[in-house]
């Protein structure tokens, strides 16, 4: 059973999604107002996933995603918000986020990207992706950021990349390469060594933003 942790600052909407994700069969393990105490909570509960808002009160999601990663936490976080702007949207990809969703999505949505992200995908909301495409391939890459110059990928590791890009989890990349997993999973390593990237969320950004993927 999947496990996740909800991290808003409303309690009604936290009530709300832990009532509609137990509806689905997935268990919330925890909550947390804001992103200080996500940390605890996410530290005490090892959850699945964390749904995660980005706009709070004292620490914010970013400051969290961020924490996260700097103490080595790659724990998948799906940012959930109301907040439709491309900016807050390439923030929060950078700093680890594996998926993005608006807090319109129906409950099949909501669910869907929860598994998603246990199995290792990633997930954007379709409403957004084309504008995130142009801001990415518009934007430079952050300083301080180590993107090396990317190395030239071979026609099956570009292949396993945008399977990434769309989504899919390496079993579901196996299954349709007719690839053992384990395959699939050294491509990724080797795409992530190319491309100077620290997980598939970065992979992607990084292809997009140098041409690698249109």
């Amino acid at each position: 059973m999947t496990r996740v942790v909800v991290v808003d600052d409303q309690t009604l909407v936290r009530q709300g999604i832990r009532t509609l994700l137990d509806m689905a069969g997935i268990t919330v393990v925890g909550e947390a107002d804001d992103g200080a105490a996500a940390l605890d909570v996410i530290a005490d509960t090892g959850p699945d996933v964390v749904l995660l808002d980005l706009r709070m009160p004292h620490r914010d999601g970013l400051w969290a995603l961020q924490r996260l990663r700097e103490r080595g936490d790659d724990v998948p976080v799906l940012v959930l918000t109301t907040f439709d702007d491309d900016t807050l949207v390439l923030d929060a990809l950078r700093a680890g986020a594996r998926g993005y969703l608006l807090k319109d999505v129906t409950l099949e949505q909501l669910t869907r990207a929860v598994e998603t992200l246990a199995a290792g995908g990633t997930l954007i909301a379709a409403s957004i992706t084309d504008r995130l495409l142009r801001a990415i391939r518009g934007t430079p890459w952050p300083a301080g950021v180590h993107a090396p110059p990317p190395q030239e990928l071979t026609g099956r590791e570009l292949e396993v990349l945008r399977l990434v890009a769309g989504g899919y989890t390496n079993r579901e990349i196996a299954g349709m390469l007719f690839l053992a997993e384990g395959t699939v999973k050294n491509h990724v390593s080797t795409i992530l060594l190319k491309l100077g990237a620290r997980d598939r969320t970065n992979a992607v950004l990084r292809a997009l933003h140098e041409g690698i993927l249109r």
